[in-house]
């Protein structure tokens, strides 16, 4: 308050001190007047002259008195000046209130900036994939992804398992369309995508909203992130691959080893990237589908060495069929969707307790409850369970490792086993059994159809058109198993209901077709029995 009223003083007495040099007269009628301002009166007594100064002061009452400012409020003068020496005082006077008028504004402003001026503190410098619309500033941003749609999923938002997966929209996508900090031009050496971050900054996927850190070594970088991407069995993808449901969900891991982007210059001068993974589960909003169907994978192709009870063999790739029809890893593929033709799908053939695996994509398989539509004598079951362990006595008395295409013993699969008419340990010793009941008739179509809770609907279809009883171990000539065959209402195996192995030579053989391309069987869809269900 007290530097406002000295402000406006000095202003006031500025303005009549111009109006002092239009006319002497003027000026001191001004200062000896009664009306005039009463900081003009020269006797000391005058407490506005006195407030005058101790305004501009200190407020405490010790501050002191300049030496000028003493003298202008020394005693009064022993008799009245002449005219002339008033108007020189008078003049001097003016010289000095303007000098301490502009000083006290020069003090004001120093003040003012001392209290006003602050660091400007602009953005951070940032990684980037898209030319600075995404912005990565910490590990959250980081490792985080950006779906085709637009979404974007940091790590802390991330819930997806791989029963919940993240749903892509419709549509036909690669991984390139899912967007990460590492740029699409980083090769997969070793089933993974690495880069450090300086060389994300080398090329230009960085950015600073203020500017900071353009020129040569203007930003500085460190640290380096891993992305690897792999289907619902494990196996590395490319990220050219398209998606598929067959094969989701797929896991997209992002894994960092901290790091930090640093400016020359601004504030904040950096970003701070920590150590951490973040692990994405992907699937696409399509209908659930069987990608395949899995009976005993050996021998097909699959490259292993397999034991049996004459020997091993090598699993080459010769026992694999068409790659349209077959996988040496994956089994038979689906051929129709349609119910008019299931019967291009497998199997054809079947006997009582073999069994095979669905490949349930686009829904979690555990929470499908399944209905089998059939019409006969024949059966189907259909059953959430895991893989057989362990062994067991095969029909010739030999013991066999169970289910030993199948590694993960722990996975849980959706089993198929069929059941229908069979020899019982007394028929198969007797030379004339009887025969079987029931009496089949032949093709038999199936059906099966699962369902969850939340309305997702999965149809497998498949046509029986051959069922085969085995007499076990029991050895005897051509002609009594022939017999035995008759007795229970079947007939004898031939050669093209078991394989399509071709003999060539002095007494050629040709078994079912398609034909194998050699005397070896190749696994095909009714093309004979061990030709779908393997050794």
């Amino acid at each position: 308050m007290a530097s406002g009223i000295w402000h406006l003083a000095c202003q006031t007495y500025a303005q009549n001190l111009f109006q002092f040099h239009r006319s002497l007269k003027q000026t001191q009628f001004l200062f000896s007047s009664a009306r005039s301002f009463r900081v003009a009166k020269w006797t000391p007594s005058s407490r506005s002259f006195q407030a005058m100064f101790s305004a501009g002061t200190s407020t405490t009452s010790s501050a002191k008195l300049s030496s000028i400012s003493k003298w202008l409020l020394g005693p009064p003068l022993l008799s009245k000046p002449p005219l002339w020496f008033r108007s020189s005082l008078l003049f001097k006077s003016a010289l000095f209130f303007a000098l301490l008028f502009l000083l006290s504004y020069s003090q004001g402003s120093v003040a003012l900036t001392a209290q006003t001026s602050r660091v400007i503190e602009g953005s951070a410098p940032y990684l980037t994939f898209d030319g600075g619309q995404t912005k990565a500033t910490n590990t959250d941003t980081f490792l985080a992804i950006e779906l085709p749609d637009g979404r974007r999923i940091t790590q802390s938002a991330n819930t997806s398992s791989a029963t919940n997966p993240i749903r892509l929209p419709s549509g036909n996508y690669t991984f390139n369309d899912i967007h990460t900090v590492v740029p699409a031009s980083v090769p997969l050496v070793n089933g993974e995508y690495a880069i450090d971050i300086n060389n994300l900054v080398s090329q230009g996927k960085w950015g600073d909203d203020d500017g900071d850190g353009q020129g040569a070594n203007g930003v500085t970088a460190s640290g380096r992130i891993d992305l690897t991407i792999r289907d619902k069995n494990g196996t590395t993808v490319s990220r050219s691959d398209t998606l598929s449901l067959c094969k989701a969900p797929y896991k997209l891991t992002l894994s960092s080893t901290g790091g930090t982007l640093e400016t020359r210059y601004g504030v904040p001068r950096g970003s701070r990237f920590y150590g951490g993974t973040a692990e994405y589960y992907i699937t696409l909003s399509s209908q659930p589908v069987i990608c395949s169907v899995r009976p005993n994978l050996y021998l097909g192709g699959t490259g292993n060495n397999v034991s049996f009870p004459w020997g091993g063999v090598r699993d080459d790739s010769k026992y694999a069929g068409p790659s349209n029809i077959w996988s040496p890893t994956k089994g038979f593929l689906v051929q129709s969707t349609s119910p008019s033709s299931y019967d291009l799908n497998f199997p054809t053939t079947g006997s009582d307790g073999l069994y095979f695996d669905l490949d349930v994509g686009g829904v979690d398989a555990s929470q499908l409850s399944w209905t089998v539509n059939t019409s006969g004598r024949l059966r189907a079951t259909v059953s959430w369970t895991r893989p057989r362990s362990g062994t067991f006595i095969d029909p010739r008395g030999n013991t066999v490792q169970a289910d030993v295409w199948i590694r993960d013993k722990s996975s849980y699969v959706t089993r198929v086993t069929l059941h229908g008419p069979r020899a019982s340990s007394s028929q198969i010793s007797s030379s004339s059994p009887g025969r079987l009941t029931p009496s089949l008739s032949l093709p038999q179509r199936f059906e099966l159809v699962g369902r969850d809770s939340h309305g997702n609907e999965v149809r497998y279809g498949f046509v029986l058109r051959q069922w085969f009883v085995h007499r076990g171990s029991k050895s005897a000539r051509q002609s009594d198993q022939i017999s035995w065959c008759n007795s229970l209402g079947y007939r004898l195996a031939r050669v093209r209901d078991l394989t399509n192995a071709v003999r060539t030579g002095s007494s050629p053989i040709s078994g079912a077709v398609p034909s194998s391309s050699g005397n070896w069987y190749q696994r095909h869809i009714g093309a004979g029995f061990f030709t779908e269900w393997g050794y």
